[in-house]
């Protein structure tokens, strides 16, 4: 993944996480990061960032990496660009694992932000103490033959 996605993607994670309901804007960024980095080693401003979003600028300073890890709660060396053929879900450790899930149900949800019913469901599981043994509940749920059909009818009879 790029730089620049990986920033996208910390923008919309945050948003979620602060109940925006969307991405955060660069310019709500900059002013979070004014407002809430204690002892800030700088500044970093709204053209900046789509700079570096945009890929006219492929890297970051230090100071705006470890102003910009410091605020996303990710370790500096997450905030540049992936080598070739880097692949995170390799991680082996089941526990990091349900995180990567949990954050890309979150940026699911912000991507299909529109529908909200869609979002409400991906944010739900994302929020289960086992989202991974959720989603595989439900594959077991579609694949048996009639369950899902049967269970929408339980669901909307209750209503």
């Amino acid at each position: 993944m790029k730089l620049g996605d990986k920033i996208r993607y910390l923008r919309e994670v945050e948003g979620s996480l602060r109940g925006l309901g969307r991405a955060m804007t660069q310019g709500e960024l900059v002013r979070a990061i004014a407002d809430e980095v204690a002892e800030a080693p700088g500044t970093i401003s709204q053209s900046y960032l789509s700079q570096i979003e945009s890929g006219a600028r492929p890297h970051l300073t230090n100071t705006s990496r470890l102003l910009l890890a410091k605020f996303f709660k990710v370790h500096p060396g997450y905030l540049v660009d992936d080598p070739e053929g880097y692949h995170p879900e390799l991680q082996s450790d089941l526990r990091g694992q349900e995180d990567k899930l949990d954050l890309w149900l979150v940026g699911g949800a912000e991507r299909f932000r529109r529908d909200r019913e869609l979002r409400k469901a991906l944010l739900a599981i994302s929020r289960h103490e086992d989202s991974r043994g959720a989603l595989l509940l439900l594959e077991s749920v579609l694949e048996t033959p009639k369950l899902a059909e049967r269970l929408m009818e339980v669901l909307r009879s209750r209503d």
